[in-house]
């Protein structure tokens, strides 16, 4: 049973992971260094429960009770030491990432995890003093709506952190899909090769953002599109991963020119107001 967890950045993924451990009925301790993104993280988890009741997936009870079991630092070094779990969700750069793991290493939780998408969990795992208690879990966005986790075992995670990170995610009643750590796992390659491929058709004039998702939402039964789940993962997030996964794994993984051109542009999609769609 997950008592108390801590969710590190207060981003897209760190706002839908500290809100489904907060509907769990764990205590949830969010670092977030900016206030004001603190502050909006919160309305943020508001309005997830806010919908979730009017869809009847949440108890009223439980919404009300969400802001009193989260909880605010604006440091890593300041987590509760000894929490059952803690999911590292910072942007998508290893020696930031490295950083933040060794000051919440230092705080010592039980289970330490990252949800990087496209980093090596082994490479993470490289400069802690307990990589046998490391793994990745990589969630997916949006984190309340869709009910896997991929569990990421490194070289160096033991049996017992990987059963307890199992129990973990069902106990926030999600599945599991438990992968080894290969350049972008097994979703994030998959997902990156249909985005890669939905840019192109944009850029060579196959067809507009929002038919070209269509044609894949109806088609395949995918809840979201390509191209607009791209503006919401982020469109320099996604050439950053390409990049990654096209040194690693080669050429098929290279990013359209139109995704380098857009993310030069500021065109990052729903958190810059403007990507494959207007989000204004």
């Amino acid at each position: 049973m997950v008592r108390a967890v801590g969710v590190v950045g207060g981003g897209t993924m760190g706002v839908g992971i500290a809100y489904v451990f907060a509907v769990s009925g764990a205590r949830t301790v969010v670092v977030e260094p900016d206030e004001a993104r603190m502050a909006a993280v919160r309305a943020e988890i508001d309005g997830a429960a806010a919908a979730g009741v009017a869809r009847g997936k949440l108890s009223a009870e439980t919404a009300a009770g969400l802001p009193g079991l989260i909880e605010h630092v604006t440091s890593a070094d300041r987590l509760p030491v000894g929490l059952d779990l803690v999911v590292e969700t910072v942007p998508e750069d290893r020696a930031l990432k490295e950083r933040v793991l060794a000051q919440v290493e230092a705080r010592q939780p039980v289970l330490l995890a990252s949800n990087t998408s496209a980093l090596s969990i082994d490479a993470l795992a490289a400069g802690l003093a307990r990589p046998d208690c490391f793994l990745g879990l990589h969630f997916f966005n949006p984190v309340w709506s869709i009910p896997v986790v991929e569990v990421v075992r490194g070289a160096a995670t033991s049996e017992q952190t990987l059963a307890s990170a199992l129990d973990a995610v069902r106990s926030i009643g999600k599945e599991t899909a438990v992968v080894a750590d290969v350049p972008g796992f097994a979703t994030s390659r998959l997902d990156v090769v249909a985005a890669l491929e939905a840019i192109r058709m944009v850029e060579q004039g196959v067809g507009e953002p929002a038919e070209i998702d269509r044609a894949v939402q109806l088609a395949y039964r995918h809840p979201v599109g390509p191209l607009r789940l791209t503006d919401i993962v982020g469109l320099d997030v996604r050439l950053h991963i390409a990049r990654n996964l096209e040194t690693a794994l080669g050429p098929q993984f290279a990013p359209p020119q139109l995704l380098v051109d857009k993310v030069a542009a500021g065109e990052l999609g729903r958190k810059s107001g403007r990507g494959f769609y207007d989000w204004n």
